[in-house]
């Protein structure tokens, strides 16, 4: 019987088990957006997990959408992130990066020359950018022209290739949440009458394109997708969610990805899950508030095959250890998740043995 405790064989990384550290913006990345030594320690902390999706990780200066977050365009960055990739290697772990372009969830202030942030189309979503100076109200973007589009698929590119040099195990692309791939994708962001708007196949093109980039520098089984199918994060919808997702899904299928992460709430999100399941041929992960519980249930059912975990992974770096052992929790600080230095970053600490000893006393005793 098959649990997040298993082992996996996914794309080309034979996994010791499937739990998958989620992408989490921590915005400790400086106004270079470069890593450093305290990026290595804090994924190096949680390197038991099978796999570590890196948070997002902005592709170019005009991708950038948060003060604080990483990047990995600048020789710099690359430097940096081969900190964290060897720390992580050191000690067993897989780790890839996840790329994206925030598109419309930017500000001014954040762009090259203090330029409007770009979109499938010139509709502000509602809400507030995270900026060096606050939160500042985000502004109407700039739909990209027809001939711009090259350059979006370009800056992903060059994000995969950079990845590589910087030793990463692979990469995830971000089509999820509300950001570039994802405003093309819903018709509520794009109202496009090109080649890029209107039909589901037409608004997919931009993430068939990017992925057909991806995987032409590292091979299908080292690439994967994040898509949120029914997420409204900064005033997303879709009219027919369904439709277009399926046709994603269907068209999925030709780049031989190791696998499809999917972030929707069950049980809402169950018919969505279900025809992704059934249309997608390739390995399955969910992301969504899950608990240890729900999780092994779906994959003993087989309708995933790994399941991501993101806020417990902040106060716990060894979660795996402590689903091992039936272990309590810990809570973390919210009030340190967005930005700062060590203090809520890297000070969390492991079950010690003296801790552990007590837990495997009381299963013996109960004949667990």
């Amino acid at each position: 019987m098959s649990s997040v405790l298993s082992p996996l064989h996914v794309g080309a990384w034979d996994l010791s088990n499937r739990v998958v550290m989620a992408p989490m913006t921590r915005l400790r990345g400086g106004r270079t957006g470069t890593p450093t030594s305290l990026n290595a320690t804090y994924y190096a902390q949680r390197a038991s997990a099978g796999l570590i999706i890196t948070e997002a990780t902005d592709i170019s200066p005009q991708a950038a959408g948060y003060a604080g977050a990483p990047g990995i365009w600048s020789a710099e960055q690359v430097a940096g992130w081969r900190l964290v990739t060897d720390a992580v290697h050191e000690r067993g772990g897989k780790i890839i990066v996840q790329l994206w372009h925030t598109g419309r969830i930017s500000h001014p202030s954040l762009q090259p020359d203090g330029a409007l942030p770009v979109a499938p189309s010139a509709i502000a979503p509602k809400g507030n950018a995270v900026t060096w100076t606050g939160p500042q109200p985000f502004v109407e973007p700039r739909a990209l022209r027809l001939d711009e589009i090259p350059g979006i698929i370009h800056q992903f590119e060059q994000g995969a290739r950079n990845a590589r040099e910087a030793g990463f195990d692979g990469v995830e692309i971000h089509g999820a949440n509300g950001y570039l791939i994802d405003q093309f994708l819903r018709d509520g962001a794009n109202h496009r009458t090109d080649a890029y708007g209107g039909t589901p196949a037409n608004r997919a093109r931009l993430l068939f394109e990017i992925l057909d980039r991806a995987v032409g520098i590292w091979g299908g089984d080292r690439v994967a997708l994040r898509l949120s199918p029914l997420g409204s994060n900064s005033s997303m919808s879709d009219s027919d969610p369904l439709t277009l997702y399926h046709v994603v899904a269907e068209g999925l299928n030709r780049f031989g990805l190791a696998f499809l992460e999917i972030r929707v709430a069950l049980p809402e999100g169950a018919d969505m899950l279900r025809m992704i399941r059934k249309t997608f041929r390739g390995p399955l992960m969910l992301n969504e508030s899950l608990t240890l519980d729900a999780a092994n249930a779906l994959i003993e059912r087989g309708e995933i095959d790994l399941a991501s975990f993101a806020r417990p992974y902040i106060g716990n770096p060894d979660l795996v250890e402590r689903f091992a052992e039936a272990a309590p929790l810990a809570e973390s600080d919210k009030a340190t998740w967005y930005g700062g230095e060590a203090k809520g970053y890297v000070d969390y600490p492991s079950l010690t043995l003296a801790e552990r000893a007590p837990l495997e006393s009381s299963r013996q005793g109960s004949g667990t």
